[in-house]
């Protein structure tokens, strides 16, 4: 799977910079167990999906670069964009990171290998269970998991040195802004369902000020908010 981002890291110069990823976001991608993150019980009808498409073997899927459905309409996203977007989090030891869209824990775990504490939210209740049963089973002590919606964030656990949001949303939602810290980096998807969306980094300056960076087209399934 690493050598499958490695060359598709050519994507990512407009968005970086560069055309290959930080060695240590490539090395936490080669060493979260994807497979862990996908359901994985045949009398589950997702379970029997996952067991017809890879012949009994969900390995052979799991590490795929290709996204793949977890129910009620989410996917688990392709590691090239996880990859890429953790890359873009710009994530330090020290840092605090949200994560809005918590879905099956994926990014959550990969994220939580690079920073001190990454707090994530999911809306819908089912996978935001599931995702800290998850997370709990293997032992990640340093994600906070909350069932809520993300649009508006979770002041409590900020402010964020960075914000990744892993749904579409039609526009940049405010108040992730204001729970950015000055210099704060956030990664969002923007576009709606049926639209060209971009991946958009916003980076909050030391005075306040938000500047947007349009990067790349992508296809992510919508932000579930009441908003």
């Amino acid at each position: 799977m690493v050598e499958t981002i490695k060359r598709h890291s050519r994507y990512s110069v407009s968005a970086l910079g560069r055309d290959y990823l930080d060695s240590r976001v490539l090395n936490v991608m080669g060493n979260v167990p994807r497979h862990e993150f996908l359901a994985k019980q045949p009398s589950n009808a997702l379970g029997r999906f996952y067991d017809l498409l890879s012949g009994g073997s969900l390995e052979r899927i799991a590490y795929a670069d290709r996204p793949l459905p977890i129910g009620y309409g989410q996917t688990i996203s392709q590691p090239f964009i996880v990859a890429l977007m953790t890359d873009l989090a710009a994530p330090e030891p020290d840092h605090v990171v949200l994560e809005v869209g918590t879905g099956s824990g994926y990014q959550a775990a990969v994220l939580a290998r690079l920073v001190r504490l990454v707090c994530t939210i999911e809306i819908i209740p089912e996978l935001g269970a599931s995702a800290a049963a998850t997370l709990k089973r293997l032992s990640y002590k340093n994600i906070k998991t909350r069932v809520g919606d993300g649009y508006h964030g979770w002041a409590d656990c900020g402010p964020f040195d960075s914000i990744v949001v892993t749904a579409a949303a039609g526009h940049v939602p405010p108040p992730l802004l204001r729970q950015l810290k000055p210099g704060g980096r956030l990664i969002i998807p923007v576009g709606g369902v049926f639209a060209t969306q971009q991946l958009v980094l916003a980076q909050k300056q030391a005075d306040g000020r938000v500047t947007t960076r349009q990067l790349l087209p992508v296809r992510f399934v919508p932000l579930v908010s009441k908003e």
